[in-house]
């Protein structure tokens, strides 16, 4: 116990229930959620799904801990962007050899690789460290309405709830 004055006041305080909770992997209690990414805006889309990747919207978030749920996303090919975002927008990757840079639209990924797009962007707000690298292992990520995690029995996310 510990007194605490407040001005004309003293007050009691239990301090053992005012203890900062620091998750580890054993503590931390993971979720299966689900998220349709038919015509969602892809920004809005990652941003949610990185916090709930990364476990912000868990009161016992710990920063150097994976203490973030499992997401899958479905029909990925059907997502939406703003704007001429579709044509304008280019990734950037690099062979590695002189004059090795390479340009792709999102248009050109979509119709090569539909889940490509929405890994993207989810992974570019993650931590770029190991811990990053072991969160993005959480997301699963499907181009169409099918997924095989029904075991899992997955929530689904409703993305304008969650903040």
């Amino acid at each position: 116990m510990r007194s605490i004055n407040l001005g004309t006041k003293l007050i009691k305080v239990n301090t053992l229930s005012y203890k900062t909770v620091s998750a580890n992997k054993e503590t931390v209690e993971k979720e299966w959620y689900i998220v349709d990414a038919e015509n969602v805006v892809l920004g809005r889309l990652a941003s949610v799904v990185a916090m709930v990747l990364r476990g912000k919207h868990k009161p016992s978030f710990t920063p150097h801990v994976d203490c973030g749920d499992h997401v899958i996303v479905m029909n990925a090919e059907k997502i939406k962007l703003t704007g001429k975002k579709m044509t304008d927008k280019q990734y950037v990757r690099h062979s590695g050899y002189p004059g090795g840079q390479r340009f792709q639209t999102p248009e050109d990924l979509l119709s090569k690789k539909p889940t490509a797009v929405v890994e993207k962007a989810i992974k570019g707000m993650l931590p770029k460290s190991r811990l990053g690298s072991e969160m993005f292992r959480n997301l699963f990520v499907y181009a169409g309405g099918n997924h095989p995690h029904e075991a899992q029995q997955p929530k689904t996310l409703d993305l304008n709830k969650i903040k």
